[in-house]
């Protein structure tokens, strides 16, 4: 599928120019790399300086966040009158490292301490009445939500009314009615006025935690153990990295590569992992695991295995949680391969729909959000996988593609549905099977209506056209130093023409092109690869045509070799 390439703004005034020149100058880099600072609003050397180096420091006070001084007066009155403290979190890796990071810093000085991950598929997202019912038969009187709740308005005033008080922590949006709980933690709250906005659920429970020491006057220290557990819910819930998420993640991966905690070690060992962690990486290794306990058994497996100090225990829960996910992929591909036959099978499907609907009661519910991502690679068009769930219903996952409104064209499908919610980009359902048709009609009609032309061709963002030569190791050490790289900080992507390979190129594993590649005029050459892409381009670059690449630079560690290679992400003719 051809993508279109969107280049950001480089700047063409005499004040932008100014300060990159300004840049380059003070900063001593090349002038390119002054171009992305530029790009990513930097404009000054001091700016510079905390983009490059974050400070814990930096940090905000915790006690900015509306509500925080009730929540530390409740935690703190309830550790010293022994009360028994539930510590609830939600199923994916947002919400189990939040569940084993807040309940192992209380346990450690308060003995009456358990923790709750609601299953999956018999009790769903958030807080549930099983898990105050749960609360209630251990003699809890204080539950802390870390990841859900803000829209738990009836769970919390059913708790209310048995004696148990909530303290919420989230990050998503409220609703119109705010829980009312005893204190309400979430920076996205309208009468909140703290600063960064775009902290984890996990995150929110790391500024209790700090709030919680500054009172107490225990040294910042107790929690940098804790950072490598919210750098990996910052990866894994594909927030922004910036502000205080940036210093966060920074200070996680220094963590998670130089002394990480047992558990997650023994997660990067039954993953095969070598070198480096990035945030890219933990998205990918580390993430999908933890997820993959939920998705398959039960949240708890992963919980357990993040709070172990043992390393033979954690060996051992982390090799249970490895056949989750292999399972899981298992799931995923099969499934994916069995939704791809039902679009090529169906003409209306294939040829003229905007969207896609699937249905089969076989398919498991764990998995069906990632195959709905998975149809997205292959038929770019907002996508809804269906499975069965319960007497006469199915559960539906959805993904969108960028800059469409997935939320609203639900919304407007909403008469058909037994229950929705969401965001602009993902979304899940429940509708009554013989309803599953009409729904597929409806949705279709509500893309049709406002999904422009453009949304219909996935974009690859490009911060720069550049030289091959250009990109000197010098280049690469400064670069690595604006890592971690994810949402509003993604990692560069470079633009090069009148390429050519210099030798033949290779296929590797029937689907991977590797090649090594020139630019006219210059003898500097770079090996490359092109994970997936060898059936669009390998005829075409083998019969020596020049071309232009969209890349990006990484490093590649073979034998304790290292050297720099170019990542295809496109290449056009």
């Amino acid at each position: 599928m051809e993508k279109k390439w969107v280049f950001k703004n480089t700047p063409s005034t005499g004040g932008g120019q100014e300060v990159v020149s300004r840049l380059e100058t003070d900063l001593g880099i090349p002038r390119p790399l002054a171009v992305m600072l530029w790009q990513r609003g930097i404009s000054s050397f001091e700016e510079a300086r905390h983009f490059f180096r974050p400070q814990l420091s930096d940090l905000h006070d915790p006690f900015l966040m509306k509500d925080m001084d009730r929540a530390v007066d409740r935690l703190t009155q309830a550790v010293e009158t022994g009360e028994k403290i539930l510590v609830y979190g939600d199923y994916d890796v947002d919400g189990t490292t939040a569940v084993a990071m807040v309940y192992d810093f209380i346990r450690k000085f308060h003995p009456a301490v358990l923790y709750y991950n609601p299953d999956r598929y018999t009790e769903g997202y958030g807080v549930s009445q099983k898990g105050i019912d749960y609360a209630l038969s251990e003699g809890v009187t204080l539950i802390i939500s870390l990841d859900c709740g803000i829209k738990a308005a009836d769970k919390v005033a059913y708790a209310a009314a048995r004696g148990v008080d909530f303290i919420i922590c989230d990050h998503h949006e409220p609703g119109d009615e705010l829980p009312a709980a005893v204190a309400v933690l979430d920076p996205k709250r309208k009468d909140c006025a703290y600063p960064y906005k775009e902290l984890t659920g996990n995150g929110v429970g790391f500024k209790l935690l700090s709030a919680y020491c500054l009172q107490h006057t225990i040294s910042f220290r107790v929690l940098e153990e804790y950072l490598d557990l919210v750098m990996v819910s910052i990866a894994s819930d594909i927030v922004p990295i910036t502000g205080e998420n940036r210093i966060l993640a920074f200070y996680g991966l220094q963590k998670l590569n130089t002394g990480p905690r047992v558990s997650l070690k023994a997660l990067m060992s039954v993953a095969g992992v070598q070198g480096e962690m990035s945030v890219e990486s933990v998205v990918f290794t580390i993430g999908p695991r933890i997820n993959a306990a939920g998705r398959i058994r039960h949240a708890r497996a992963a919980v357990e295995l993040l709070l172990s100090e043992d390393r033979e225990e954690a060996m051992a829960l982390a090799y249970e949680i490895q056949a989750h996910n292999t399972e899981r992929k298992g799931l995923d591909s099969r499934i994916t391969d069995e939704a791809m036959a039902l679009i090529r099978q169906d003409s209306w499907l294939l040829n003229e729909a905007r969207s896609t609907v699937l249905y089969s009661e076989s398919w498991h519910k764990g998995v069906i959000g990632i195959v709905a991502s998975r149809c997205i690679e292959q038929f770019y068009r907002p996508t809804v996988i269906f499975t069965k769930s319960g007497e006469g219903l199915a559960a539906g996952s959805a993904r969108s593609v960028t800059g469409f409104d997935l939320y609203s064209a639900i919304e407007a499908c909403s008469g058909y549905l037994v229950q929705f919610g969401g965001h602009m980009h993902a979304a899940g359902m429940t509708i009554e099977l013989d309803r599953i048709n009409d729904f597929r009609k409806a949705f279709d009609e509500a893309v049709r209506a406002s999904l422009t032309e453009e949304q219909r061709v996935p974009v690859i963002h490009a911060d720069l056209e550049i030289s091959l030569a250009e990109l000197t190791p010098k280049f690469q050490r400064i670069m690595k130093q604006m890592a971690p790289f994810g949402p509003q900080n993604m990692q560069p992507v470079f633009v090069s023409h009148n390429l050519r390979t210099v030798s033949e190129p290779k296929v590797l594993k029937e689907k991977h092109l590797k090649m090594d590649v020139q630019q006219d005029g210059s003898a500097v050459v770079f090996p490359a690869i092109g994970f997936g892409l060898a059936e669009p381009f390998y005829e075409q670059v083998r019969s020596g045509k020049p071309f232009s690449m969209a890349y990006s630079l990484e490093e590649n560690t073979f034998r304790d070799k290292t050297t720099l290679q170019l990542f295809i992400r496109d290449i056009k003719f």
